[in-house]
This record gives C-alpha cells, structure tokens and sequence, in this order.
C-alpha cells in the first residue's frame, strides 16, 4: 500500500480509508460483530484510516470497541457536530475515551459552530490529544463558507465529496487545497451507492485492466485517488470482499488523462 503525507499535519496515511456512515451504525450482537470483521479485514488489507462522526448514530463507540487493543494500528478520524460548545465538548470527551485518548484528524462536521469548535480543537491539538484539525461539508452550496475556513490556515484537512458526476470541488477547492498544501478525504465516492446501480459491462472495464481494475467500484476509487490533489478516499461497505476490492484500489499505477475521462463517460458524465 503507497503512502501519501497528510498535508501539514505530516501524517501518513493509506490512500483507501473506510466510512463508518450507516455501516457501522448498528445495534444488537450480529451488527456489532460485522463491524469487527470489517475491522479485521481492513487492517489486514493495508487500509487503516478509518472515519466517523457522533452524527452516525453509535459507529464511533462501535469502531472503538472494533479496533480494542489494535488502536495503534489505525488512524482514527472523527468530527465535532453540535451547535453550542458544551455539546461539542461532551462530544470530544466521549471520542476520546472510545479511541485511547486520542485522535489522528479532528474535523468540524459540516461547518456547525466552527469557529468556536476551532478554538477547541486548536487547544487539544497544543496538548496533544489531537494530530490534525479538518473541516468538512458535503454541499457546494457550503463551499464558499468551507474555503472561508481554509483561508484561516487553521485547518490541514479537508474531507469533501467527489466522484465523476460531483465535480464542484475541482472548480477552486482543490486548487486551494494543493496551493496551501492541506490534505484531501474524499467522501461519497460512489455518490452515496447511485453511481453503483448500473455499472460497466467487464468488457467495457477491459481498458483499466492494466491498472489492476477489475470492478467498478475500483474504477471509481482509483479515478479519485489518480488526482494527485486528492490523499484518501473513504468507501462504506458491509461486505467484507468489498473491503478487499476496495483496497487494491490504492496502489498504482494511477489512471491517466485518457483513463480518467473513460471512467467519467462510463458513469454518465
């Protein structure tokens, strides 16, 4: 598995991560217990990036109970999502205490509060209880706010969504993201499971076979991943096969020019 530098923050981290969203939001022995197998299955594949947020229901409580004494293993991203600062806090305190007493990126969901979240996050980073500060949204309709906060130079970390049919991001966000040099999660890449509905024919993803891509959800990772500006890419499943397809999606080679706008034709673009 290749390694990339998470922006300023200089960790290192695997280019294919998992999401917690849904996923891992299950209640009840057997729902507990898949989220262990996936677990396994990642960290045994290479991938140990994993993200969550307390808006996912019990996913963090559950990650943190799956990686148990392989914390060390793993890179652990989560995110503040409240409205008022003591909410925020309760919030970092129960992330905390889920993942050992510390976490790899801390980032503000969806921009909720986010200026008075910083300042919190700012001072746990001073003491050590967090490596990297991030903010997040999913909506272009938020990125004029999104690059306010990447202007502050407060923030190393960006987590947004970008796959071939939501290209918003590639007008300026990426561009000043790798001119102030911060790191890129990049969410919904299969555009929330749509872009999984009708895949290529194999004959149609014969052309990628030189690029280790067998499968559609592949195609769509390394597409993603072959923009140099982007660092990891963060697919949910509850299949633990697709955790191994998914893996073998972030090694090289990368897709060129030619293969990349082969992709985006195939989903509709």
């Amino acid at each position: 598995m290749e390694y990339r530098t998470l922006g300023a923050s200089a960790l290192e981290v695997p280019v294919i991560g998992m999401g917690t969203w849904r996923t891992f939001d299950g209640r009840g022995e057997p729902a507990q217990k898949n989220a262990h197998m996936l677990v396994d299955t990642a960290l045994s594949n290479g991938v140990s990036f994993f993200d969550s947020s307390p808006m996912y229901g019990v996913a963090e409580q559950v990650l943190g109970e799956s990686l148990r004494e392989r914390r060390k293993d793993a890179l652990v991203a989560t995110k503040v999502w409240a409205n008022s600062r003591v909410e925020g806090q309760a919030q970092v305190k129960r992330a905390l205490q889920f993942f050992g007493g510390c976490i790899d990126v801390y980032q503000i969901h969806n921009l909720a509060n986010w200026l008075e979240h910083l300042a919190m996050l700012e001072s746990l980073k001073e003491s050590g209880h967090i490596r990297a500060i991030g903010a997040t949204h999913y909506s272009a309709s938020a990125f004029n706010e999104l690059r306010k906060v990447i202007k502050t130079g407060r923030i190393s970390v960006i987590q947004i969504p970008y796959n071939p049919l939501q290209r918003e991001v590639e007008k300026d966000i990426l561009p000043l993201a790798a001119d102030l040099g911060l790191g890129v999660i990049v969410m919904r890449p299969f555009g929330e499971g749509s872009l999984m509905r009708n895949p290529p024919t194999a004959r149609q993803l014969e052309p990628l076979a030189p690029f280790g891509v067998t499968t559609w959800g592949q195609a769509l990772l390394k597409w993603i991943l072959s923009d140099p500006r982007c660092h990891i890419a963060i697919p949910a499943t509850t299949r633990t096969q697709r955790v191994i397809e998914n893996a073998s999606a972030g090694a090289p080679p990368w897709f060129g020019s030619d293969e990349r706008k082969l992709v985006a034709r195939l989903a509709g673009s």
